[in-house]
This record gives C-alpha cells, structure tokens and sequence, in this order.
C-alpha cells in the first residue's frame, strides 16, 4: 500500500499554517485509503472538528498508523487540544523514531505552551538528521528569540531564508532580529526589499513603520502603516504581537510609540 505521509505544521507565529499532503490519485483507493485521503481533505479544508472525528475513525481501525496520529495531533492542536496534540505525536515517534515530522509537530505543540526547552530539543533533533530543514530551523530561531537569544535567532531565520528563499516571514523575522541587535541598515534593506516582492506582507511594512519612527521618519512611518492597517489589524495590539507573533522587544516598543504618537 502507499506510504501515508503526515501533515506538517509550520509555526509561522501570526497562526498555525497546515500543509497537508494528499495521495497521488494514481489508481483506484482502497478503504483504508479513502478513510485517510477523507480526513486529510477535512484537515485542509479548515474543518478541523470534521477532520478530528475522520481521524478518529481512521485510527479506530489503524491504531498504529505512525502517520494517521501525527496527522490528528496536528488537528488536535489547531483546534486547542495541545497536549492531546503532544500524546499523538508521542505515540507516532514510538512508532517510528526515524520519522522527522511528528518531532517538528511535538515541537510546535510544546511551543504554545511555552515548553522552549523541549521544543529546541525536538527541533533540535531534526537538524541533526536535517541540516537544511527549513521549518525545524525557522522554529528553533523562534525559541531562541523567545529566550532573548537574538543572535541566535537571527542566524537561524537566516539559514531558514536560504534554505526556502521564498520564506517571506523567515526573512522578516531576520531582519526584526536584526533591529532588534542594532543591525539597522541590514533590517532596513531586507524589509524594503520583501515589500518590493511582496507589496501585501503586513509583517514587513509592519517592521518598516516601527524601523522608520526610530529614524524619525514619520512621513515613511505613516504611509506604511495605512497598508498595514488594511492588510492586518492585529498589528496594533501589543499583546498579540509580543505572545503571538513574538517580535522582539525593539521592534514592539518603536511601533507602539508609533501608533502613540510618543
């Protein structure tokens, strides 16, 4: 039978980003096929409640589908069941220890609920049979950042841009990194050039405001915002972009002036 592969989850920090893989449509399914073909449909449809309950069902029949419980961790933990999330991915890596996936998948779970230590070590893992995995890279550089290790973090955004150049947040993160460690000049240049290939990037024009308020630039500060306010309003709500988003303090601090005038 086909080899069944698991979501991924990217931690972008603005939201969970699921990619779901479907089954080449090669020859006629069997039921078990189907079953999981169904559930993954679900899943990308965004209707995870659907999707849980297919995969429910799916592993009913197939409890030791290392595939099947790291997919429905991943549900579990879009919908807010984290540590469900952590129990599936857990049941998977004892199914297939060889799998890098359900590590990457542990490590975002472990990652909402503020686990920085073994998220870095799952993440951690995935390098070292991965050296140029973008996703484990871009997610250790979110920890490292959330420790305030901002070299760090920038380093590891870095290798996450040039292993996936069309990685627009990782490049944003790198270049919030970068402002965030005094780097202006390199910050300033990386987000011009992310809003010249993406014109709609809320988080780089976001990032652009606050570098362009620092400099005193208010004139630049507020025609980037005006796009950011109609792109994403999210922006404007310091919590959100702290413990959701997590940019660094810097950044945080120059856009918040910004929208307080100060």
């Amino acid at each position: 039978m086909k080899t069944f592969k698991t979501v991924k989850v990217c931690f972008l920090l603005i939201f969970v980003f699921v990619n779901f893989y479907y089954i080449a449509p090669c020859y006629a399914l069997s039921a078990r096929e189907n079953l999981f073909k169904n559930a993954l449909d679900l899943s990308s449809g965004g209707k995870f409640n659907l999707a849980l309950q297919e995969w429910n069902r799916y592993l009913d029949s197939y409890p030791d589908d290392a595939a099947g419980l790291s997919n429905r961790g991943n549900v579990r933990l879009v919908i807010g069941d984290a540590e469900g999330s952590i129990d599936d991915q857990n049941k998977a890596i004892s199914l297939n220890p060889s799998g890098i996936d359900p590590y990457i998948n542990r490590g975002i779970a472990e990652e909402s609920l503020g686990l920085w230590s073994q998220a870095k070590k799952d993440y951690m893992f995935v390098i070292s049979q991965d050296s140029e995995n973008f996703s484990a890279l871009y997610n250790l550089a979110n920890v490292e950042g959330s420790s305030s290790q901002w070299e760090k973090a920038r380093d590891l955004f870095s290798k996450a841009a040039l292993y996936n150049p069309g990685f627009s947040m990782a490049r944003s993160s790198m270049a919030l990194a970068d402002f965030q460690l005094g780097n202006i000049e390199e910050s300033e240049k990386e987000l011009k050039n992310l809003i010249r290939r993406y014109p709609t990037f809320a988080d780089a024009r976001a990032a652009l405001t606050a570098l362009n308020w620092s400099k005193g630039e208010s004139g630049k500060a507020e025609s980037n915002w005006i796009a950011v306010t109609e792109l994403d309003p999210r922006y404007s709500d310091e919590e959100w972009l702290k413990n959701v988003r997590r940019w660094p303090p810097k950044p945080t601090k120059d856009l918040m002036n910004f929208i307080d005038l100060k």
